[in-house]
């Protein structure tokens, strides 16, 4: 069935569709995060606590490296 369409194209899709998993399950690590420490992230981050810009910069680095094996891994 992938020798029908186009090996740019499935990359692509393999690349949007592993993003947004990523994204989604970075986004539910947060939540899970959050429910499970007394505190709320949003209003510590208002409140300028590093500790939880740290952590919140490390989901980002999270994403930046899973989009980047998705991607690398799917350019075969």
């Amino acid at each position: 069935m992938t020798d029908t369409f186009d090996p740019i194209l499935l990359n692509f899709i393999y690349a949007i569709f592993g993003g947004l998993l990523t994204i989604f399950f970075m986004w539910f690590g947060c939540k899970v995060f959050s429910h499970i420490v007394n505190f709320s992230i949003p209003e510590e981050l208002k409140n300028g606590n590093l500790a939880v810009g740290v952590m919140i910069m490390g989901i980002f680095i999270g994403i930046g490296t899973a989009l980047g094996l998705v991607i690398g891994l799917g350019l075969n």
